[in-house]
């Protein structure tokens, strides 16, 4: 089975040591051959071991790039970096923390995140959602998905406030990630607000295989081995986390100091 794992970097919220760091525990965690595409308007910087490609045109106003993650749709655009086999978008937001080949071996068309609950969510009850963090799918699948926003952009994106509630609505196959695979820095991890300013955040489970930083805080936050303070609102820490330190240093990512 051909594996091919993507990426997507446009603007410049994220830099070229997001892509490399990426792949380089990627290429740890992955057994035989793979293949590593990155969609972006800027490969400076970028491994050679890297395959990127230009991200498809896409009739997006400012907004569109911004607000959620729009571009990835184009991911299922017919010919798209000739994309084959079985593909696994990773979010560059993403630590991965064991082994990855199972992940090709699961069915779905996508498979995707369902949605890490807060507490005002577990109260009251609300319907947990996909999320696009981390996605599966085969190469000649879901092209319509692409199709259906490049001949209605504009109706799509009035009425979906993020990409991965229309990929959800508009899947056949959908199925989700075991929740012990894929865990959340922010949700699993870390103490409840108040309790996080004294309590660190826990070790990663040894079942996990990805552990995702969706919002804030993002993995470089918390690499500066300094008392500096990452998160939002009420919800934060401070100093670096070892072991995501660790994990960025040793595949190579720059020491923010």
């Amino acid at each position: 089975m051909e594996r091919t794992v993507v990426c997507m970097k446009w603007g410049t919220l994220y830099g070229p040591d997001y892509v490399n760091v990426l792949f380089r525990a990627v290429s740890e965690q992955l057994d035989g051959p793979f293949r590593f595409v990155c969609f972006t308007d800027e490969s400076t910087g970028i491994d050679s071991g890297v395959d990127c490609v230009p991200i498809p045109a896409m009739r997006l106003g400012p907004s569109g790039w911004q607000r959620g993650g729009w571009p990835k749709l184009s991911v299922f655009c017919q010919g798209a970096a000739d994309l084959s086999g079985r593909c696994l978008f990773i979010d560059l937001d993403t630590i991965i923390t064991g082994p990855l080949d199972a992940l090709f071996q699961l069915p779905g068309n996508p498979i995707m995140i369902r949605e890490w609950p807060r507490l005002a969510d577990r109260l009251r009850k609300r319907a947990r959602f996909g999320a696009s963090g981390i996605f599966a799918w085969d190469a000649d699948q879901l092209h319509h998905i692409w199709q259906r926003f490049a001949e209605n952009s504009e109706l799509v994106l009035s009425a979906f406030s993020q990409e991965q509630r229309y990929l959800e609505q508009h899947a056949q196959d959908l199925h989700f990630w075991p929740e012990d695979w894929v865990i959340s820095f922010k949700r699993t991890l870390m103490a409840p607000p108040l309790l996080d300013r004294m309590i660190a955040p826990k070790p990663v489970p040894p079942q996990a295989r990805i552990l995702a930083f969706h919002g804030d805080p993002r993995p470089i936050d918390v690499v500066p081995d300094r008392n500096q303070r990452w998160g939002k609102g009420w919800h934060y820490g401070r100093g670096a986390v070892p072991y995501v330190r660790d994990y960025w240093l040793r595949h190579g990512g720059h020491d923010p100091g």
